[in-house]
């Protein structure tokens, strides 16, 4: 199956021929004849084909054309300049390419042919052609996007050859027909001729890959599926646009020639690598109008400065119609525009200055801190910037720091301080020079403009005032030599009035002595010593004694100076040993080391001489001494001294022959370290005298017969009331814990004779918690009640004390006598002291050895109240059963 070229003339099959020229040249005579193969009819400015101009000249750089109906561009196409008409079905016309450098031309030939295709007709005798494999390859079709018509369009015939011998039958599928866009191809099924229904847009749908069948009546396909490419030609229908409808950019101003500015930069839908996308920049409009100071580079759209005149302060924005061009600029191609704003940024080309070039200001003495002067500048610079705002310096007139410029921030101008008093008997007036900058340093042409920074004189006049005394220097020195005698008088402090320059007619008064001991004439200034100055007294005593001195005019006005007093030291200060305790360790101790010191100036002090005063040959014997350095000797002792305590009196003398004599107790002591001897030494306590010994004793006979006289009158009270048998009523109660209150109950036998766990007899003694420990129990004697136990005694309860107490009952009746009493604690007791006999390693039982491990508000246990109550006030007659060891004591305390 191949295809056949159109059959229907006119101007649209021209218009389609033309996007199917082929161009034949030849390496060998490139330069002489280029020949196209077009229609007889060519349309204005309708590409004719193109011409390969680099491999005839390389270097051209001026391209004409020999015939005005056509024009040839850069890139060698030949446009059509009119229309054309091949009347002879030949044209041709020459191309000229000249290089102006080398005055090299040369010229190619260009002819145009027109060739009518013949159909042949196929004759039903002929051989049928076999498929082969260059049938399979179509001719090119393509058409023009935007086609006009008339519609349906016809585009070329598809033929099989197997039409022959058989009656054919064509279709065609893909894109166009059964897919998106629809319908826009079909093809006539008994002749193969291909339509177009409607117009295309390239830029939509490029190429149409379509695909052509022959088949039989039959169904049977007397041919292979042929591919059939569409495709659609350009045509330059899309206008440029650039990027953004307005652009925005920055340059400062005084930028050198060839300031990039910015870049604008446009698109084109059209098909690319085409003279329809080929695009060329240019400025339609510059606002203001002149001069012209920008310009645009023609492909790159790069914006750039044509000149260094830019000035904000003149212009500071410009407003330029930016113009974009297809066909490469030719005056038929299609036009965009867009609009560019350049701002003109601020640089600091203008330098301020002064409005005057002198100024006066006057400010009265001793004034600071006050403003005396605002100076005004100019600057055309950009308001509220670096390039705009001043900085103010004093360049000559301020050595002493007495004036401070700044910059008010609002309104740029400066303002002149005074920050430090000015005296007016030192100077009238001052004139300061001052100069002015920017924030922001100068731009170069400006630096080089200016050699020096705008500067103004500033004359500022001194007004007198009468400020009173003056007291200068501030702190005055004097020299007092000390143990100086009381009365002695020295010059003091000297202040004086800067009118006069004179101190007549001031008074003096003191303000401040540390430690009182001088006194001021108020007339002369002059201090008497009132109290003998000591040097070592002060603190720290190399410093100066300050004096504060106030001093006064006729006017009542002061001024406070400080006398500065240096105390000459005297050698009125003996060196002193500074142990007075030492301990030393024989053998490992061979000596020890003391040190003295002087609290007088070193040149009364140090060096020292040790020596042993006033000793005996026995001291000679044990101790010596021997210099270390110049403040410290070393003591040593006698291999054999015993080791007990000495006292070694040791005298140290300075240069100028003060000395002083102390005892040093020094303790020998067999030892490792001396602190082994302090313990020692605390352990042995304290050693009584004679006299205490006796005041001891006195003391405790004196207690004895006290307590005696005590006993004495309460026995010889009692018996006449009687005595109970037992006056305790001993009883045995738990006692292992600590508890508030007195829970007691009574006994039938006044003592515990079971376990806890027979706790349902009835006993007398204190309930509480921590009756257990071991299963034993611990008690102690108590004092019985008033009532009789039978009264209180019961089966499992437990009743207080309280509940015992009542009138006065009988005793006897819960009492057991001294003998039965006796009989039950005797075992028990020799019981308990057996065990305290044992070794170490027998643990007793734990009725003997209680932890008291509970310590808290108040005690479970009971107290022993009851034994010190003393209620029986009669009933005292069991105290003649007490045994023989009683007996001479009951005697003795019921005689009269």
């Amino acid at each position: 199956m191949a295809t056949a070229e159109p059959r229907v003339p006119g101007r649209r099959a021209l218009r389609a021929l033309l996007l199917t020229v082929a161009v034949f040249s030849f390496a060998c005579d490139a330069c002489k004849k280029v020949i196209f193969n077009v229609p007889s009819k060519l349309e204005a400015d309708k590409i004719v084909g193109r011409v390969n101009l680099k491999e005839c000249l390389r270097s051209a750089d001026l391209i004409q054309s020999g015939d005005p109906d056509f024009r040839v561009l850069d890139d060698g196409s030949v446009y059509t300049a009119s229309p054309v008409v091949l009347s002879d079905e030949k044209r041709s016309f020459t191309i000229w390419l000249s290089d102006t450098k080398t005055q090299t031309q040369k010229e190619i030939k260009v002819l145009l042919e027109h060739q009518k295709k013949v159909l042949r007709k196929r004759h039903t005798k002929e051989a049928v052609l076999r498929r082969s494999k260059r049938r399979w390859a179509p001719i090119p079709c393509s058409m023009l996007e935007n086609s006009l018509g008339p519609f349906p369009l016809f585009l070329q015939q598809v033929q099989s050859d197997a039409a022959q011998n058989y009656t054919i039958f064509y279709s065609i599928s893909g894109r166009g027909v059964d897919q998106e866009p629809l319908n826009l191809f079909f093809i006539e099924r008994d002749t193969g001729n291909l339509y177009c229904t409607r117009p295309v847009d390239r830029e939509e749908y490029d190429v149409f890959d379509l695909i052509a069948y022959a088949s039989t009546a039959d169904g049977y396909s007397a041919d292979l599926p042929l591919p059939l490419p569409i495709r659609v030609e350009d045509e330059n229908d899309n206008h440029p646009i650039f990027t953004e409808a307005i652009y925005n950019f920055e340059v400062p101003e005084s930028s050198k020639l060839g300031t990039t500015v910015g870049v604008v930069c446009a698109t084109d839908r059209d098909e690319p690598d085409t003279m329809h996308t080929r695009l060329k920049y240019s400025i339609l409009e510059q606002t203001p109008r002149s001069p012209g100071l920008f310009s645009v580079h023609p492909s790159t759209g790069v914006i750039t400065t044509v000149t260094h005149y830019l000035d904000r302060e003149t212009v500071d924005k410009y407003s330029l119609i930016m113009k974009v061009q297809d066909m490469d600029g030719q005056n038929f191609g299609l036009v965009g525009t867009s609009t560019c704003i350049i701002t003109v940024k601020d640089s600091n080309d203008n330098a301020p200055t002064f409005k005057q070039n002198t100024y006066e200001a006057s400010v009265e003495e001793n004034a600071y801190n006050v403003e005396i002067l605002r100076i005004p500048i100019e600057d055309k610079d950009l308001i509220n910037t670096a390039n705009w705002r001043a900085n103010f310096t004093i360049l000559k007139g301020n050595e002493n720091e007495h004036f401070k410029i700044s910059t008010d921030k609002e309104t740029n101008e400066g303002v002149l301080y005074v920050v430090k008093p000015l005296n007016y008997e030192e100077n009238h007036q001052v004139i300061l020079e001052i100069g002015v900058g920017n924030e922001a340093p100068f731009t170069r042409d400006v630096a080089l403009r200016m050699t020096t920074m705008n500067r103004a004189l500033v004359t500022v006049h001194v007004r007198d005032q009468d400020e009173g005394p003056e007291c200068s220097p501030a702190a005055q020195y004097i020299r007092i030599t000390e143990n100086a005698a009381v009365g002695s008088k020295i010059n003091g402090y000297k202040a004086y009035d800067p009118e006069t320059k004179s101190s007549n007619h001031l008074r003096y008064k003191k303000l401040n002595d540390p430690k009182g001991w001088i006194t001021i004439d108020e007339i002369s200034g002059s201090i008497i010593t009132s109290k003998i100055l000591d040097r070592e007294a002060m603190a720290p005593r190399n410093e100066l004694y300050n004096i504060t001195v106030l001093a006064i005019d006729q006017d009542g006005k002061s001024c406070t100076g400080t006398l500065a007093v240096s105390i000459e030291d005297m050698n009125d200060n003996p060196p002193e040993v500074l142990q007075s305790y030492v301990t030393v360790c024989k053998p490992k101790m061979k000596y020890i080391d003391i040190s003295a010191v002087d609290p007088d100036e070193p040149i009364h002090g140090a060096p020292f001489y040790f020596s042993l005063a006033n000793t005996s040959p026995e001291t000679n014997k044990i101790w010596t001494l021997t210099k270390v350095n110049d403040t410290a000797a070393r003591l040593s002792y006698w291999k054999n001294a015993e080791s007990q305590e000495y006292s070694v009196p040791i005298t140290v003398k300075d240069r100028e022959g003060q000395s002083t004599t102390k005892i040093l107790t020094v303790n020998l002591c067999d030892c490792t370290h001396p602190s082994q001897c302090r313990a020692a030494r605390r352990s042995a306590g304290v050693i009584l005298g004679k006299w205490a010994i006796l005041a001891i004793l006195l003391g405790i006979a004196l207690l004895f017969s006290v307590l005696l006289t005590l006993v004495c009158g309460v026995v010889g009270a009692k018996k006449r009331k009687g005595f109970p048998e037992d006056l305790a009523q001993q009883n045995l109660i738990i006692s292992n814990t600590e508890a508030p209150g007195d829970d007691k109950v009574c006994s039938a036998n006044g003592f515990m004779t079971q376990t806890v766990n027979n706790s349902g007899q009835g006993f007398c003694g204190t309930m509480g918690s921590g009756v257990k420990n071991g299963g034993q129990e611990t008690i102690e004697m108590v004092k019985g009640g008033h009532r009789t136990l039978e009264s209180c005694q019961g089966t499992g309860h437990h009743h207080t004390l309280d509940s015992c107490r009542g009138g006065p009952t009988e005793v006897d009746n819960c009492r057991y006598t001294y003998s039965e009493w006796h009989s039950f604690t005797q075992p028990r007791l020799g019981e308990k002291l057996h065990l305290c006999n044992q070794n170490e390693d027998h643990v007793p039982s734990q009725d003997y050895v209680l932890t008291y491990n509970y310590e808290g508000r108040g005690s479970p246990a009971g107290s022993v109240g009851c034994c010190s109550e003393k209620q029986e006030e009669d009933g005292l007659d069991f105290l003649n059963n007490l045994g023989a060891k009683f007996t001479t004591l009951a005697e003795t305390c019921t005689k009269r």
